[in-house]
Formats: C-alpha cells, structure tokens, sequence
C-alpha cells in the first residue's frame, strides 16, 4: 500500500499532472454528457474549443487568469462572428484573416499571456473554418450552433482553470522552483566534468555543453521568477509561506552565480595539480552538490524534508583537507593554490545554504525582496510595446508578416484546389511557422514526423476498435497526450492531435480511413507554405543580426562589471540593480547560444561564420566565469578602492568593452589596444602582503584583461564574414 501511496503522490507532484488533469476534467465532463445525451456530433466542436482555450493558457495568479480567460473569450467570439459573416466572401474572408494574424501576431510585444492569447485566436478561428467547411449547405444558424459550441468548450476550460489557480495558487511556484534546482544540479555535474585533470580531454566540447545547460538554468530563473512575480507582486514583502519561496529563489540565483565562477584557466590548474588527488576531490565535491540540488528539487515538488547527507559533508571535508596538505607542501608548482581555494569557499557556502534549505521558513529581513518586473501594466505602456513593435526592424512585425502572407496564399491555394478538408493546410502554417527559420524548419519535420505517426497509428487502432466507445475513450487519451507532450516532444504531440481529429471526424460519420491521405497531403502543402514564407518573406537570418546579439553580450558584460567592482568599494548588497546587472549579462549569453544555434539550421549562404561564434561564445562564458567569482566573493575592502592598478584596470576593462560592443553594432572590427597586456603583467605582480580581496580583483581583472584579444580576435573574424 506504502509503494502505491509513494507512486501516486509522486504522479501528483509531477510538473504535467495539474495541466494534464485539468485537461482531463474538461474533455472528460463533454465526453459524458454528449455520450449521456446520445449525441455524439457537438463532441468535436467542444473538444477543440476545449483545446484553443488551453493553448491560451498562461501561468498566472486567480485574478490574471480570470481576466485572461475574459479576454480569450471575448477574442474568441468575436473571430467565430467574422468567420461566420466573411466565410461566403473569399476577398474580404482573406483580407481580414490576414489582418487578424497580423495584428495579433504584434500581441506578443506585450507579454507571453497576450502571445498565447494571440495564438489561440487564430486556432479557433480555423477550427470555426473546419467546421464550416464540414457543412457547406449550413444555414446562418447551424453556423452559430458551431460557433456556441466552440466557445462552450473554451469558457468551459477557463472556468476550470480559473477554479484550479484558486485552490493550487501556489503550485506553479513549486513546479518552477523544482525545475530550477533540477537544472542547477544538472549544471553543476557538468561543471565537475571541468575539473577533471585530463590532458587533451576535450575541454572545449565541455565548455559547450555547459553553455547549453546555462542556457536552460537562465529560462527556469526566469520562469521562476515570473511565477513567483504573479503572486507575490513585485514589491511586496513576502509573509512566512512565500518567505520560502523567495529564500528558495534567491538562494538558487546566488548558487548560479557560484557554479558559473571561474578562477582560473581550468588548463593551467590540470597542468599544476596533474599529480594530486585535489581536482578529484573538487570534481566529486561538485557532483555530489549537483546531485543534492536535483534531490532539494524532488523535495520541493513532492512537498518533503530536505537531509543534505553526509557524503556531502565528507566530500567537504576532504576537500579541506588536502588543500591543508597541499599549502604544507613548499612546491612551486602550486601557485594556483589560491584559486582552488577560492573555488573551496564557494562550494563551501553552497553547502552551508543546501544543509539550511529546509530551515528557511521564516520571513525574509533586511534582504531586497523586489523583482524586475518587465511587463507592461498601464494602456500606455501597452501602447509603446506596440508602437516599437510597428517597425520592420521588429521581429513581431516582419513574423506578423509573414504569416499573414501565408495564410493568404494558403487560402488562395485551398480555394484553387479545393482538397477535402483543405482547411487544415492554414492550421498547419499557423503551427509551423515561427519567428525564425532554422525554428520552422525543425518544427516541419517535427510536424510531418509526427503526422505520419498519427496516421499510422489510427489507421490501425481503426482497424483494431471499431466500436463507438472504445474510439471515444482513445480520442479523450489522444487529446491529453497532446497537452502533455506538446511543449517538450512535437511529434508525439502532433501524432495525438491527428489521431484524436481522425477518430472525431470517424465518429461523425465521415471515413476516417478516407481522410488519412487528405491529411497527410495538407499538412505538406501547408508547412511548404511556412518554410518558403521563413525564407522569403523578410527573413531574419541569425547570421545577419548576430553582431547585435555579441555586442548586447560586451554592452552587458560592462554593467555586470561595474555593478561587482562597485560592491568591493560599498560592501555586499544582493539588491535589485546588482541582481539585474547579472542577470542582464547572463541573458545577453543565453541570447546568443540560441541564435547560434538557429544559424545551425539555417541555409548555409546565410550562416556567417559559425565557427567564429562558437569561439566568442565560449570566450563569453570564461569572461562571465572569470566576473562571476568576483561576484561571488564580493565584500567591501578598502585596499581594493585604494589600490591604483585596480582602478586602471577596471577603467582599461570598461573601455576596451565598451569600444568592442560599439565596433560590434558597426559591423566593424574593434581597435587593439595594447595596454592590456602590460597592464594585465602589472596586476599579476602580486607583493607578498597583499590582503585576499585585492589579490583576488587583481587575478580577476589581469585574466579578462588576457581574454580580451582572442575576444576581439573571434568578434572580428564573425563580423567579416558576415553577409
């Protein structure tokens, strides 16, 4: 009974489980009462407006959901009346269907519950298309019946989703916070792959993937952030049940900034301590810690105590002891010792904070509570969102564009055709075409794969239940499957929606074995429609844009840079702007492995160089690596404001910075200025008596000042062969 007990509570606790549930409910509820009703042919209608309203959901607080799903709503009724009133004009149909995708497409300005919204819109719109085209002869009032129907199942949902936010308030911010602790674990056992003292070990392959991890740890900081702004405001101070939340927060930022710390060139330490057992000792440190934070992650999503564990501890001690051991020992090699130990500190206070998490249950005091909170509030905040966002340099506008234009000649293409059920072809482009072009072309196969699945797997769960009641419950499990799996596996996702389709149009009386290949044969013109749109239509090539994207990292870098140096003069303060200042950085990071990663996808006339990227990418994470352990041992020390190779230092640094991020914007290379490497000499004569913090600022500032070239070096090289 204990295992059943322990597995139940842990499907519970899953992430999928409160949105697949309440999926469930909806589908569930229609499903009975049509089937109570003995009429089974307003199933469809409900079912998708069922499904655009979940597509419009966004995580937020009992009262944004409530105003969310009013908006939807009203968006929602009014796309079904001009369907309903331009359907039998195929001029002005097209003209205002283009209009709609664009002008909700310039939605997304305002925020991610607005792009949602924005999305669903046009979903339901074609759903309302769908159901038209399946009754040609239909009356104004069948045409209405329709529409009520589709916005049934929508206000159905909502309410439920409304109802659920009221009773589980505070379950997404658990969700979010377990992802983030899952992720940092993730991220610090793949730091530990650093330390190994491995000559010739691949380390750049390494720096990569950890690059990629960032990348993932900076959107669940964000995630978490959001939803813990949607509850708990922005300025607000947290009570005692948020205060966790906040610590748990808080504590995750400071462990990320830790984990992203780098000391020292990680081939210099392998060189120096190739014959000790302490890189080891820190390797295993680092992977037990990620370890415990994946564990504090499962806690917190199952609700339990949180035991840090001794092994953790030993490790620790270990450590310790044989960095002791190593300072007895008077070889010169160990220079570096310095830097190790540094590193030793920072796990040090990682392990203090994972041994108190389950302790912080009371309110914070004394501590920033604030968030940057960075959507807008006020109609004319929302009115200059949208106005930036009426430029051709804007990615909304040129992907509102865009699908407008494929929407056109989709429906122009329909009409010319007129394949059965060729209203699918504008779905498909809807689902298909994103805002860049290596995104459109992943989620085509994505969708093409996924497609054929479905219809593989209808056809033969068609042939293998032919009853009514078996088809209804395997459409129900399609469409749960579908919400579960839409936003981490596609394919999966897209063969569960054409199933469950497939079966609804079955149970209507229409051959589904008939409309498999007409299916097939939309979902291939349409998503042709959206890659020769994302190639055609104002592409925005990544290799084009991509020496904005690498100043926006050296603009962010110069901030970050100020904002840590300026703690060492006032002491330590974890505030909003210096918290702000860091994260600015790291998302100008994140910003540019993505793009790197779209370029990979994109044609190769349009990719710049990639090679060069890469190499400023991974200069861009040491030179984060090399501010972040600056920030992580950050505390007032008058030697450092005193000292004038640190003021020169910091002031050659912000300049060289600032000079490449405007020879960047240019598309120019940037001048080399050769102070740098003098002034980096000047700052590594350390005097005997030096005290901690000065020497660490001057080690600190001496190995970006080093990095410096081969940064400008990558930046240049990206610049030139841009097209």
């Amino acid at each position: 009974m204990r295992s059943s007990e322990r597995l139940l509570t842990r499907l519970w606790a899953h992430e999928k489980a409160s949105y697949g549930l309440r999926v469930f409910v909806a589908l569930s509820t229609v499903l009975a009462a049509c089937w109570y009703r003995g009429d089974l042919l307003p199933l469809p209608s409900l079912f998708l407006g069922i499904i655009a309203s979940a597509i419009a959901e966004t995580d937020d607080n009992g009262r944004g959901r409530a105003k969310a799903v009013l908006l939807s709503l009203l968006c929602f009724v009014v796309a079904a009346a001009a369907v309903i009133q331009l359907f039998a004009m195929p001029l002005a149909f097209v003209a205002a269907l283009a209009l709609a995708a664009f002008a909700l497409t310039l939605l997304g300005a305002l925020g991610e519950r607005y792009a949602s919204i924005g999305q669903a819109t046009v979903t339901l719109a074609i759903y309302m298309m769908v159901a038209l085209d399946q009754q040609p002869d239909a009356d104004a009032a069948q045409a209405w019946r329709e529409a009520w129907l589709l916005l049934a199942g929508a206000a159905w949902y909502g309410l439920l989703s409304i109802l659920w936010t009221v009773m589980f308030a505070n379950r997404p911010v658990r969700e979010r916070l377990a992802r983030l602790y899952a992720e940092l674990g993730r991220y610090l056992q793949l730091k530990a792959d650093l330390f190994e003292p491995v000559r010739n070990g691949g380390l750049e392959a390494r720096q990569l993937a950890l690059a990629e991890q960032n990348v993932r740890v900076v959107q669940a900081l964000d995630a978490a952030k959001t939803a813990i702004l949607s509850r708990f405001g922005r300025s607000g101070r947290p009570g005692v049940q948020s205060g966790l939340y906040f610590r748990l927060y808080y504590m995750a930022q400071d462990f990320h900034e830790r984990a992203s710390s780098s000391h020292y060139p990680y081939e210099a330490l392998t060189e120096a301590f190739f014959h000790s057992d302490v890189l080891y000792r820190c390797r295993r440190l680092l992977t037990l810690q990620g370890q415990a934070c994946a564990a504090l992650g499962q806690a917190i999503r199952l609700r339990q105590p949180f035991d840090y564990g001794d092994q953790c501890r030993q490790a620790g001690q270990d450590l310790q002891q044989s960095l002791r051991y190593l300072r007895g020992q008077p070889d010169p090699r160990w220079r570096l010792l310095g830097s190790l130990q540094l590193l030793e500190t920072n796990l040090s206070n990682i392990a203090r904070q994972l041994s108190e998490a389950s302790l912080a249950d009371t309110p914070l005091e004394g501590i920033d509570t604030r968030l940057r909170d960075s959507s807008p509030h006020t109609l004319r905040e929302m009115a200059t969102r949208l106005r930036q966002a009426l430029t051709p340099g804007s990615l909304l506008f040129r992907h509102g564009v865009r699908i407008a234009l494929a929407l056109t000649a989709g429906y122009a293409l329909l009409k010319l055709v007129h394949p059965q059920n060729g209203y699918w072809i504008l779905l498909t482009i809807v689902f298909v075409c994103r805002p860049h072009f290596g995104a459109t072309r992943l989620r085509l196969v994505q969708r093409v794969a996924g497609t054929l699945l479905g219809l593989g797997v209808t056809w033969a769960l068609m042939q293998l239940f032919p009853g009514t009641a078996l088809q209804l419950l395997l459409a129900l499990a399609a469409a749960l499957l579908f919400f579960v799996t839409r936003n981490e596996r596609y394919v999966i996702a897209t063969a569960a929606i054409t199933l469950m389709a497939l079966l609804c149009f079955n149970l209507l009386g229409d051959d589904g074995f008939v409309l498999i290949w007409p299916r097939l044969l939309d979902t291939l013109i349409g998503g042709a429609i959206a890659v020769a749109a994302s190639l055609l239509v104002l592409p925005d090539w990544q290799g084009r844009r991509l020496h904005r994207v690498m100043a926006q990292v050296a603009a962010t870098c110069t901030g970050y840079l100020d904002a840590v140096l300026g703690q060492y003069r006032s002491g330590m303060r974890d505030d909003l702007p210096y918290r702000v200042a860091r994260r600015d950085m790291h998302n100008a990071d994140v910003a540019l492995s993505v793009a790197l990663s779209n370029m990979l996808r994109e044609p190769s006339y349009a990719r710049g160089n990639l090679d060069a990227g890469f190499r400023f990418l991974a200069l861009s994470n040491t030179l984060l690596g090399y501010l972040s352990a600056l920030g992580a041992h950050r505390a007032q020390a008058a030697a450092v404001e005193g000292d004038p190779l640190i003021e020169q230092g910091h002031r050659q640094l912000r300049q060289s910075l600032a000079q490449l991020a405007d020879a960047l914007e240019q598309r120019q290379p940037a001048t080399p200025q050769e102070d740098e490497v003098a002034l980096a000499d000047a700052l590594e004569q350390l005097p005997d008596d030096i005290d901690d913090k000065p020497r660490l600022v001057r080690t600190q500032l001496a190995l970006m000042l080093r990095l410096l070239p081969k940064l400008r070096a990558a930046a240049a090289e990206a610049v030139g062969n841009a097209t």
